[in-house]
């Protein structure tokens, strides 16, 4: 992490992460142009405070890792503009690159590899829940065999196995969450990379407008009739019993899960309010 000096108003308290050297060109058949969501759905704004940012190009991350049994050396550790992780530049022994989510700690040179059967538990190896030790910080994990890594996938993330039941493994997530997950589903090695996101200071309100966020208002700083919030005389309170959407739906701490999904079953412990 970088503090920068107070020499301007909007340099005061703002910091960077320090980004991955690059030491090789950037692979292009792994590059591919994308398109700004901007927020909507067919049209529709479903995301408010959305739009704008500069260009990207997505870079074709492999969830699966599903090239087995075979050695792949990390050849370079990346920033992509599309996650909140680093990404690593694997090259296989076939001579095949593909790009990963970079563990914690790997570094420029390490080894890696994906098997169904047990290997070492090592940064950046990949196998079944039932082979990894409970206790080892695991990102990547699958929800059914063979459909790729759908969980702890955001940067400094990590999950962990507390025990085997059955044919099914329980899984510790970050949010605190404790749910069975079928035991043939692979899982990578290691927490995922560059922890000291959230420790970010944007600093000003260009750096977000850089990522695609646009301002929002708050819904008390309006009049009533654009929001249930609205109205009174100076800083006043909410005055509802609870926060409401603009659109009068209850808001903040509200759960929005259906109480009926099927993969209810599934979830032993559900995950903990944080404390703001």
């Amino acid at each position: 992490m970088k503090y920068y000096k107070p020499t301007t108003s909007s340099r005061r308290k703002s910091s960077v992460i320090q980004l991955p050297k690059s030491k090789t060109k950037k692979v292009k058949s792994l590059l591919k142009g994308s398109i700004k969501k901007k927020g909507r759905s067919k049209g529709k704004i479903t995301v408010r405070h959305r739009g704008g940012g500069e260009k990207r190009l997505y870079r074709k991350i492999d969830f699966k890792q599903d090239k087995f049994d075979i050695l792949g050396k990390v050849a370079n550790i990346e920033y992509d503009p599309n996650r909140t992780a680093w990404i690593a530049l694997v090259v296989y022994r076939d001579g095949e690159k593909r790009y990963i989510l970079a563990p914690h700690k790997i570094k420029v040179g390490a080894q890696i590899r994906s098997s169904l059967d047990s290997i070492e538990p090592k940064e950046g190896n990949r196998m079944p829940l039932k082979y990894i030790p409970s206790g080892y910080p695991i990102h990547n994990i699958e929800l059914e065999p063979g459909k790729g890594g759908k969980l702890v996938r955001s940067a400094g993330n990590a999950a962990s196995i507390l025990s085997l039941e059955g044919k099914f493994a329980v899984i510790k997530m970050p949010s605190g969450e404790k749910r069975k997950i079928d035991k043939n589903c692979l899982a990578s090695i290691g927490a995922v990379s560059n922890l000291e996101w959230k420790g970010i200071r944007w600093g000003k309100a260009g750096r977000s407008r850089h990522r695609g966020i646009r301002p929002s208002v708050r819904g008390k700083a309006m009049n009533p009739c654009d929001h249930p919030h609205g109205g009174g005389e100076g800083h006043s309170p909410v005055g509802l019993k609870h926060p409401k959407t603009p659109w009068g739906k209850p808001a903040v701490g509200v759960k929005t899960r259906k109480k009926k999904k099927w993969t209810n079953k599934y979830i032993i412990k559900r995950r903990s309010k944080k404390k703001r």
